[in-house]
């Protein structure tokens, strides 16, 4: 009935409901005497039982009970010397004492049940939101690697698309100059036309005021200019644009590179300052 520790709480909410056999109950006092936190616990749980004990509703005195314990009173009183008169047939007394006890047993036992459920209850009640704590918290941990699976997916596609352009042979490479003695700006474009995919990495590039931007353009074999991606150079002269939203399948016939202002241009701003044409061996 007992481990070598404790007593378990449903077998404590027993023995202060005095269900159990005179043996366990034997058993756990034994072990009470010498356990000072089961002795506690017991304590609680018969305190639990006693607060519902006395929400049960108090009732009034039966009628006719008070006559008839006044009449068996009066019925053990010796009998008074003299004639005795005839008295009337005595309607038998019926003991209350009995009654209350039954009716005091009937009420304890839903009322103790009652009160060892709550207490059950409440026990289950923890276990399920520890339960549950511990669900959440492995769901938000699950979420999280999930995003960055996603993040580290996006990244890789991203380095594959990337070194598929830089590495396509039939991508075109083109370098873009000014025709000018170095240091010279100049820019070298990789373009894979079947993927609409684009690498521009600019050099020697001069300072741009605040309100000014370069801006890359893909001249297609027919049709107007079609706007590649905005870059600013750092303090070396150095800028690149990476993967801009090009349609596939646009044949290039050159690039350009023109200074248009802070958020670009649908049209190329003469004069354009570097360009270059697309070798016809590409796609």
């Amino acid at each position: 009935m007992t481990d070598d520790r404790h007593i378990p709480q449903e077998e404590l909410v027993l023995h202060a409901m005095q269900a159990l056999s005179g043996e366990e109950s034997a058993a756990v006092r034994l072990h009470l005497a010498g356990c000072a936190e089961c002795r506690e616990q017991l304590a609680e749980i018969a305190g639990d039982l006693a607060l519902v004990a006395m929400s049960v509703e108090q009732h009034a005195v039966p009628e006719g009970a008070r006559q008839r314990f006044v009449d068996r009173i009066t019925a053990g009183l010796p009998a008074q010397a003299g004639p005795r008169a005839e008295q009337p047939a005595r309607t038998p007394v019926i003991s209350i004492a009995r009654e209350k006890q039954a009716a005091r047993s009937w009420m304890w036992v839903p009322w103790t049940a009652v009160a060892a459920l709550l207490i059950l209850s409440t026990v289950l009640g923890v276990k399920i939101f520890q339960m549950n704590q511990h669900l959440d918290s492995d769901d938000a941990l699950l979420r999280q690697e999930e995003r960055l699976i996603q993040r580290q997916n996006g990244e890789n596609i991203r380095a594959q698309a990337l070194l598929d352009v830089l590495t396509a042979p039939t991508a075109q490479r083109v370098t873009l100059t000014t025709g000018k003695n170095p240091p010279a700006p100049s820019a070298r474009a990789v373009y894979l036309a079947s993927r609409g995919a684009l690498i521009l990495q600019a050099s020697n590039m001069q300072p741009l005021p605040p309100n000014k931007t370069y801006e890359l353009w893909v001249i297609p074999a027919s049709g107007a200019p079609i706007p590649a991606g905005l870059f600013r150079p750092d303090a070396s002269g150095s800028g690149s644009v990476v993967l801009p939203s090009i349609p596939a399948g646009v044949q290039a016939k050159a690039f350009g590179i023109t200074i248009e202002n802070e958020g670009g241009s649908g049209t190329p701003t003469l004069p354009i300052v570097l360009s270059g044409a697309a070798p016809t061996s590409g796609e």
